[in-house]
């Protein structure tokens, strides 16, 4: 497996990271616990090095379970998890919580459910806009300082948010979307990044799967499943997007690869400091999303892509209207 640097920190890793998220929240039932620990053990034995939780997943057991897979294997890993919300919520729905004696109780919890005594990466997983950004990284600059944390990282934060935070403490890597089907931090994101030597890890690499071509108009998802909420995955934008996923698929077969492969591939070729994160809860899955690595695409390759997307307008908004103001700030 290659490995990439985030930005201008040490933090070294695997070229691809698995986003944990989806094996206990969002996309339906929870994953056979064993089953669970499989995956990500498979994943370590195939080179990956990058693992992504959160507290928020399940709530709590996600971080249980990557603690417990990844416990024997301790000192050859890099685990990134997250605070920012208030759990339990007392209603149902995302509270943001990050003030400073928040953070440290989360941190506490994180550092027992993932058997640990430090955490690699440690993200903001929304900005609170209650909490200055600058408490934030405070904060966190503490518990690096006091041996708890080793980074600092944000998630879908706007590009002022990163300089105030960064101002303070070096933020090594944000983690937001990014993809073929979301191209917004191409904009103002991906420059302050690379002003900053700030790492990018982009989640949802696949568009929430529909980049793979494994979900058409006709497809249903489990009642748990998050994207019955999200106006992008709406029978009539799903329809509307599927040009996008034939494009991919010509862009495949010339290649002899996989559209997921091509899109994993095309985010790598962006930036040598991006780190993408795709979640998959089947072994032969992980193994096409690693094999992406191996796809080098060229300079034509990269041209032809390019004007292929100019030509589609991608339909929906990526998250429900409630879930869209925690975004960008």
């Amino acid at each position: 497996m290659q490995t990439r640097t985030l930005g201008n920190s040490k933090l070294n890793v695997s070229a691809l990271g698995l986003g944990c998220m989806g094996l206990s929240h969002s996309y339906g039932p929870a994953k056979d616990r064993q089953e669970a620990i499989a995956l990500i053990r498979a994943a370590v034995e195939r080179g990956v090095t990058f693992f992504d939780t959160a507290e928020v997943y399940g709530p709590f057991t996600n971080e249980d379970v990557v603690g417990e897979a990844l416990a024997p294997f301790r000192d050859r890993v890099v685990i990134a998890t997250k605070f920012g919300f208030e759990l339990p919520s007392p209603d149902g729905k995302q509270h943001l919580n990050s003030r400073p004696e928040h953070i440290r109780q989360v941190v506490d919890a994180s550092l027992k459910r993932l058997r640990t005594d430090v955490i690699d990466l440690l993200y903001q997983h929304r900005v609170d806009p209650a909490v200055p950004i600058e408490d934030v990284a405070g904060t966190v600059g503490q518990l690096i300082r006091e041996g708890k944390v080793k980074h600092f990282g944000l998630s879908e934060a706007g590009a002022q948010t990163i300089r105030r935070a960064h101002a303070v403490q070096p933020v090594t890597a944000l983690q937001s979307e990014y993809s073929l089907w979301w191209r917004e931090p191409e904009k103002e994101i991906l420059p302050t990044l690379e002003e900053l030597g700030i790492g990018f890890v982009p989640f949802s690499p696949l568009g929430r799967g529909f980049l793979t071509g494994a979900i058409n108009k006709d497809t249903t998802f489990d009642s748990n499943d998050f994207r019955n909420a999200v106006p992008r995955f709406s029978q009539e934008a799903r329809d509307a997007n599927q040009v996008l996923v034939d494009v991919l698929g010509e862009l495949a077969a010339s290649r002899q690869v996989t559209r997921a492969q091509i899109a994993i591939a095309w985010l790598l070729a962006q930036k040598p400091w991006i780190v993408p994160i795709p979640g998959t809860t089947k072994v032969h899955r992980l193994e096409e999303n690693l094999g992406a690595v191996a796809v080098k695409l060229t300079p034509d390759d990269l041209r032809d892509i390019e004007n292929a997307m100019a030509k589609i307008t991608v339909r929906g908004d990526r998250y429900p209207a409630h879930m869209q103001q925690n975004v960008g700030r």
